[in-house]
């Protein structure tokens, strides 16, 4: 296991080699028991204070060790398209099976991209060079695969549309490097007419207009037959006439992944609550706080939940391909038709609450502390107050993020759908005035590990997993009662009450701390990259 990068902070989990090793071996048939209140596997958790001593930090993360043996057993991966995730996907069906739930699962297609190894490019005449990748070059995404070498030939590289036409390569000869430079039409479209022209590879480079001299990462959007690589402009313009040898391995084409669904009844079924995570992880590691902890703890409080037989329906789903541009929670929407899409009261989302430098922000659906640059619809702001209600009734300090659009509430919110969540940051750098309130460690990424290897199980902060458990039992429960505040539909009290009685009343405020809110847009960035 790759040792944590988490800050001394953090309380941390370790497992050992022999335990993971054991669990993998049954993860879809062993249910392991949290530290549970006493009865919790067999009463109706119809109130905060029962449902919230039933949702724990051990039950949690015996799904997350769940997660982490499934990965191990499977290339360290749990990415869509992958044996990790279908293995993690039969979990948490299984899991809600014994739960009582039906559990249901919606089949899609999507690109599969993954590289694999280090791609190598090296110039060997006029004058040996060799390039760095990831500093020098980059892979595009769906470039083919192979290793290559040949004359390094310039299309039409005075031009603003170099390699939009196939006319553009016609001084190429069979073999050749294309070198084309970025602008006038997609990556594809340029990948495309260099492979029709019998180019053994691609190299694009960036245009040079002021803002694009550097390396992006770059996507063809759909698989290619030809090596692709993207560079800078300085390297790109001094490659041409060079011999160059290129060498890629990728594995790229349409596989077939799925979404999770489980439901719980409610005595309505036009008013439908619905809660999501994404299941899958990037390529290059296991995902266990993205989003194994989103999944974990919506799949502790569904186990939980399932006894109580609330006034609205609650639908929970646990989206495929986040990763890869939120596909799996978009296909869902799209498949919906309008009476679907108007049965939907509202959409909560729940990506990366565990992050070992947290901070604790919620979507900012006020708008107080952040202009989106979409419609954030009505309701949005309702459903933001019931995670700040709770947040408030432990005295813990919270924030506004940005509905950035980079994460699975993305496409119920353009839909009209009101849509909310947790989330506790990824690459962004941690500010001076968060780390004295969440005793974190400032000029630090909220998550050293996002998106790579070391995302592990020992890469969560344990406080964090077990709050935010809690404020995402707290919201589904108070919800699944009563959506007045958000749509004016007003199903029941919740018994017990709630720790704010009925957010409709309350006057506006705004979330302290509201700056910087996370930085979802710079964070989470789950587009492969740029397609033009």
């Amino acid at each position: 296991m790759t040792p944590s990068t988490a800050p001394r902070r953090s309380r941390l989990v370790a497992a050992s080699a022999a335990g993971m090793l054991a669990l993998a071996g049954s993860v879809a048939t062993s249910f392991p028991a949290g530290a549970a209140g006493p009865g919790c596997d067999s009463r109706n958790d119809n109130t905060v204070a029962k449902l919230l001593e039933c949702v724990t930090l051990d039950g949690t993360m015996d799904h997350l060790k769940a997660f982490q043996a499934v990965a191990d057993a499977n290339g360290g991966t749990r990415a869509s398209g992958t044996p990790g995730y279908d293995a993690s996907a039969d979990y948490v069906q299984a899991r809600l099976e014994a739960a009582g739930y039906a559990v249901t699962r919606q089949a899609f297609e999507f690109p599969y991209y993954e590289l694999v190894g280090t791609p190598t490019l090296v110039q060997t005449a006029p004058t040996a060079r060799s390039f760095a990748y990831g500093s020098d070059f980059s892979d595009m995404s769906f470039s083919g695969a192979a290793d290559v070498t040949g004359t390094a030939v310039a299309v039409d590289p005075a031009t603003t549309t170099s390699g939009c036409e196939a006319t553009d390569f016609a001084g190429l000869v069979d073999g050749d490097i294309a070198l084309v430079r970025r602008g006038g039409c997609t990556f594809g479209t340029k990948a495309a007419n260099a492979e029709a022209s019998g180019a053994s590879a691609v190299v694009i480079y960036n245009s040079g207009t002021p803002g694009n001299e550097g390396l992006i990462n770059g996507t063809l959007g759909a698989p290619v037959g030809i090596p692709a690589l993207f560079t800078t402009t300085a390297i790109g313009e001094s490659l041409a006439d060079a011999t160059l040898s290129l060498s890629i391995d990728t594995v790229s084409g349409i596989r077939e992944t799925e979404n999770v669904f489980a439901e719980l009844p409610g005595r309505t079924s036009g008013n439908v609550v619905m809660a999501g995570a994404h299941l899958d992880s990037v390529a290059v590691g296991p995902g266990i706080n993205d989003n194994g902890s989103g999944s974990a703890a919506l799949l502790e409080v569904a186990e939980s939940i399932a006894k109580v037989k609330p006034a609205n329906t609650v639908r929970f789903a646990w989206w495929g391909a986040e990763e890869l541009g939120l596909i799996g929670s978009t296909y869902y929407v799209n498949s919906l038709s309008d009476a679907q899409i108007e049965d939907i009261a509202l959409y909560l989302n729940f990506d990366m609450v565990a992050s070992p430098n947290f901070a604790r922000f919620i979507y900012d659906g006020d708008q107080s502390s952040f202009q989106p640059n979409f419609v954030v619809p009505e309701g949005s702001a309702q459903i933001e107050y019931v995670f700040e209600d709770f947040y408030e009734s432990r005295d813990l300090f919270y924030e506004g993020t940005e509905f950035s659009g980079r994460s699975d509430y993305q496409a119920f919110a353009l839909a009209g759908i009101p849509s909310g969540g947790l989330f506790t940051g990824a690459e962004g750098v941690m500010q001076p005035y968060q780390a004295e309130a969440y005793d974190g460690e400032a000029g630090v990424a909220y998550d050293p590990c996002y998106h790579q290897e070391c995302d592990d199980i020992g890469n969560l902060d344990l406080d964090a997993l077990d709050q935010n458990a809690d404020a995402i039992a707290y919201s589904i429960l108070t919800l699944a009662y009563t959506t007045r505040a958000v749509n004016g539909v007003t199903g029941q009290q919740v018994p017990g009450g709630t720790y704010a009685g009925d957010p409709e009343d309350r006057e506006h405020r705004l979330a302290p701390g509201g700056g910087e809110g996370g930085g979802l847009e710079h964070d989470h960035d789950h587009d492969r990259g740029e397609t033009a």
